[in-house]
């Protein structure tokens, strides 16, 4: 979904946007923060629990001094490239996004050498010492993160073998449940449980699971070809229809 200018106006109670100090959006399905472009006295932002991928509209926002995205979609720490352009950013909170990866500590020092200035990542205030630290363990970011067909909703392994028919179909069906939790994250939902969902193999011969897992491999590939109109019907399909299933079950028990 795309924030708007009318919407940024009306959440800020503000006549313009170069009026705009604070912006409060949490949990608002937001994909698109474009608009964030023409903030340019923006102090206060808080986008938590979206599916926000891309942070290339906030370097203009010179006056940022508090950014809050914890849960969203940000995929790489590359992202912060556009962060380091902030002279008063003091305050990040970057938490469960897929960026953060397996290592913690590695993750950590890596946001700090790129933003020395921060006083608290995370709701963790920083140190002097960690500041040191990050010099030896984080890794500099020199570059914008490279946008790769990824990003578009096709695995690595997908794109490489586009129009082969050599591509495992178990190995595709591996990534829906993934792509599958991902969604489900950005709307707010549980995550599929592994055992819900088999993987195909040669042997499988429950015809309707294999159709079911083709059908829901296709759909995710395609979701984020759409536009953001075009995602939010297909999100509020996939809500109304989830309250239609748990009705069902909560009947049938």
């Amino acid at each position: 979904m795309r924030l708007s200018r009318a919407a940024v106006l009306a959440q800020a109670k503000a006549a313009a946007l170069d009026g705009v100090r604070r912006l409060n959006c949490w949990g608002s399905h937001l994909t698109d923060i474009s608009i964030c472009r023409d903030l340019p006295n923006i102090e206060v932002i808080t986008f938590s629990v979206n599916g926000i991928s891309d942070l290339e509209p906030l370097h203009q926002c010179q006056n940022l001094s508090e950014l809050y995205l914890r849960r969203n979609n940000i995929r790489s720490l590359d992202e912060l490239f556009y962060l380091k352009t902030l002279p008063r950013l003091r305050v990040l909170w970057l938490a469960e996004n897929p960026c953060c990866g397996p290592d913690p500590h590695r993750y950590r020092m890596t946001v700090l050498r790129n933003l020395p200035s921060l006083q608290k990542l995370d709701n963790q205030a920083v140190t002097e010492e960690e500041l040191s630290q990050a010099l030896v363990d984080g890794v500099e970011i020199t570059a914008p993160p490279a946008r790769s067909r990824l990003e578009n909703g096709w695995s690595s392994t997908a794109s490489s073998t586009a129009g082969s028919s050599t591509e495992p179909e178990s190995q595709l069906l591996s990534c829906s449940l993934e792509e599958t939790n991902k969604t489900q994250d950005e709307l707010d939902m549980k995550p599929v449980p592994r055992d819900k969902y088999s993987s195909f193999s040669p042997q499988e011969t429950d015809c309707s699971c294999k159709k079911r897992n083709n059908v829901l491999n296709a759909i995710l590939l395609l979701m984020k070809e759409l536009d953001a109109e075009g995602l939010e019907i297909i999100q509020q399909t996939v809500v109304r229809r989830l309250q239609a299933f748990q009705k069902k079950e909560l009947q049938e028990e």
